[in-house]
């Protein structure tokens, strides 16, 4: 990622002025995201008796959300901006016989917040060039199930999140395509004032397309 920015800071810098191409980006933007998530989902189970059991899976679904931002105008050509995003995912995974045979873990995406900056060069006056970085907090639902008996639990994970794109526009609309990576690190909760350790790990690949309009 840190090569990304180092690359949009020298366009910024070398690329010539094409009639104050950012002009066409700046102020307020609202829109509407449709993409696809993979929900990428890393379990690793040791016991006492140093036996141990892992798995590594990742589960897509359908993307879906709203997005808020505002524009500056750097230079000629360049853009620095902030966003809000608050978006979903339908993917789910479940697996049987972790621990016993006949148990079942489920883990279900949930909403996602996120705020951060991007910033950008335009190589035209209606396409833009981009990279993004920010903060992520996504609400994840784990459910155990075992003979009857199941316990679940809904969390928020904190996490960042990176990625790139390209925005068009044209008069008041505009419309990007981009991808994202999201990583929440553990998964941990509190109970009874105790962090306990899920032993789980879950992050996000996604390809988003926005389409909105600029004021």
């Amino acid at each position: 990622m840190k090569t990304i920015f180092l690359c949009m800071a020298s366009l910024a810098i070398t690329t010539p002025a094409f009639a104050q191409n950012n002009a066409n980006f700046e102020g307020p933007k609202v829109g509407v995201i449709l993409g696809y998530d993979t929900t990428n989902f890393e379990y690793q189970y040791d016991d006492d008796d140093d036996a141990s059991y892992s798995i590594h899976e990742s589960k897509a679904g359908l993307l879906y959300g709203v997005t808020a931002g505002y524009d500056f105008a750097l230079g000629s050509n360049a853009i620095f901006g902030i966003e809000a995003e608050a978006s979903d995912s339908t993917a789910k995974f479940s697996a049987r016989d972790l621990l016993y045979d006949g148990d079942k873990l489920s883990l279900m995406a949930d909403r996602d917040l996120y705020v951060g900056a991007r910033i950008g060069v335009a190589v035209t006056p209606t396409m833009l060039l981009y990279a993004k970085g920010g903060y992520t907090n996504a609400r994840m639902k784990l459910r155990y199930s075992y003979a009857g008996d199941s316990a679940s639990v809904g969390d928020n994970l904190d996490g960042y999140r990176v990625g790139g794109g390209a925005e068009f526009t044209s008069g008041t609309h505009f419309a990007r395509v981009e991808y994202r990576y999201s990583d929440y690190g553990k998964y941990t909760y509190r109970e009874d004032g105790i962090i306990l350790d899920t032993d789980t790990k879950v992050s996000h690949h996604q390809v988003a397309v926005t389409g909105g309009l600029r004021f």
